[in-house]
C-alpha cells in the first residue's frame, strides 16, 4: 500500500537534501554503513571476519552537474584504494546516474571507463547497478562498450520484473551478473506487477544463468528462493564457485551469516556515504516489515526532522484508513 508513497520520497531532492543535514533521523544507520570511507571499511572489515563479502556502493542521487558526477567518480576510486590498503575482501558496485549518465552519456562513459580500468589493473571487479527502465538500454551498451575493449572485470544487474529478463539472461551469459527481482516503480508495459509472475521470472532467469552463464550473483531475501536454489544446484551439480546469495547490509544478518557458515560464498551490498535518503526510502518500499522501524524512529524523537514529520504523518492517515481500502497489490519486491 506504501510502496508507491515511499518510491515518490525517494525521488523528492528536497527531502534528499533535508536528510543530509539532518543526519539519520530515520533510523538509516540500520541498513547504511555509515557516512564516510573509514566507517564503511570498519564495517566490512567486521563482515569479512564472518566469511562474507562484500561490494561497496557510494551513496549519490540526483546528479545533474558535472562537477558532482567528477567528485563521485574521485570517491569511487577512493574506495578502491581502501579496498587496497586494508586488504579487504570486496568490490564496488557504480550507479551510471551518479557518474553522469542524465547528463550526457559520453561523459559518463568516460567517466565509468576510468573506474573500470583503475580497477582492472589491481584485480577488483565492478558492478554497474541497474537503474530504471529508461536507464536500463544506456547501461547495458556501457557494459557492451567496455567488454569489447577487453575490460572483463565488468557485470551489471538483470532485473527478474522487466518483461524481457529472460532474454537479456540469454544474451549476458558470459558475463558475471547479479539477479534481482527489481525495485522501481514500472509500467506495467514493461514490467511485471504481480509478485507470484516476478518471482516466477526470478527463478527462470537464475536458472538460465546457473546452466549456462558466467558467475551468478542470487540477489535476494527471499528464503524460498534461496531453498530453490540450494536445491537446484544440488540436483544439477552446481559448483558453489559459479554462485554467490548476496543481501542487502542490515538486512537479515542471521542468515548472512548461516549462509556463510553453511559454505556459500556470500555476499553483502554495503551502502555508505551522506546521500543516504534515496537508497533508504527505496528499501522501505520494498519492504513493508521496514514501516516498523519508521514508524518506531519518527516517534521515539523529541525531535523529528520535516521527512520524518511528513513520513510519518502520511504512514499514520494511510494505517488509519486501510480497512476501508481496497486490498493492496501483491506486487513490491525485496531486493533491487
Amino acid at each position: 500500500m506504501l510502496r508507491n508513497f515511499f518510491i515518490g520520497l525517494s525521488e523528492n531532492q528536497l527531502l534528499n537534501q533535508a536528510a543530509q543535514k539532518y543526519g539519520f533521523q530515520l533510523g538509516a544507520q540500520q541498513v547504511v554503513a555509515g557516512t564516510n570511507i573509514e566507517e564503511m571499511i570498519d564495517s566490512v572489515k567486521e563482515l569479512n571476519q564472518a566469511g562474507i563479502s562484500c561490494t561497496i556502493d557510494n551513496l549519490g542521487e540526483f546528479v545533474y552537474e558535472k562537477s558532482e558526477a567528477v567528485e563521485a567518480k574521485e570517491q569511487i576510486l577512493s574506495v578502491v584504494d581502501a579496498i587496497q590498503e586494508h586488504r579487504v575482501d570486496a568490490h564496488i558496485s557504480i550507479k551510471p546516474s551518479q557518474l553522469g549518465l542524465d547528463i550526457d552519456y559520453a561523459f559518463c562513459k568516460e567517466q565509468v571507463e576510468e573506474i573500470v580500468k583503475y580497477t582492472n589493473q589491481v584485480g577488483i571487479f565492478v558492478n554497474l547497478d541497474m537503474e530504471n527502465h529508461s536507464r536500463l538500454e544506456p547501461t547495458f551498451r556501457l557494459v557492451d562498450e567496455l567488454k569489447a575493449k577487453g575490460f572483463e572485470n565488468v557485470g551489471t544487474v538483470i532485473q527478474a520484473y522487466f518483461h524481457r529478463a529472460l532474454n537479456d539472461t540469454k544474451k549476458y551469459n558470459d558475463t558475471r551478473m547479479r539477479l534481482v527481482k527489481g525495485a522501481y516503480k514500472e509500467s506495467p508495459d514493461v514490467a511485471f506487477i504481480n509478485k507470484q509472475e516476478i518471482d516466477e521470472n526470478y527463478i527462470k532467469i537464475i536458472e538460465e544463468h546457473l546452466l549456462h552463464g558466467n558467475f551468478t550473483s542470487i540477489a535476494t531475501h527471499d528464503h524460498t528462493i534461496i531453498h530453490h536454489v540450494k536445491q537446484f544446484v544440488k540436483e544439477h551439480d552446481i559448483s558453489y564457485d559459479q554462485f554467490e546469495f548476496q543481501m542487502l547490509y542490515g538486512f537479515r544478518h542471521d542468515l548472512q551469516l548461516q549462509l556463510a557458515k553453511e559454505g556459500y560464498n556470500f555476499c553483502t551490498y554495503v551502502p555508505f556515504g551522506e546521500d543516504w535518503y534515496g537508497y533508504f526510502m527505496r528499501r522501505l518500499a520494498e519492504r513493508p516489515q521496514n514501516m516498523n522501524l519508521m514508524v518506531k524512529q519518527v516517534f521515539n524523537k523529541k525531535t523529528n526532522t520535516m521527512i520524518g514529520l511528513v513520513a510519518g504523518a502520511f504512514v499514520l492517515g494511510r494505517l488509519s484508513k486501510r480497512k476501508s481500502e481496497e486490498k493492496p497489490d501483491d506486487g513490491w519486491v525485496k531486493y533491487r
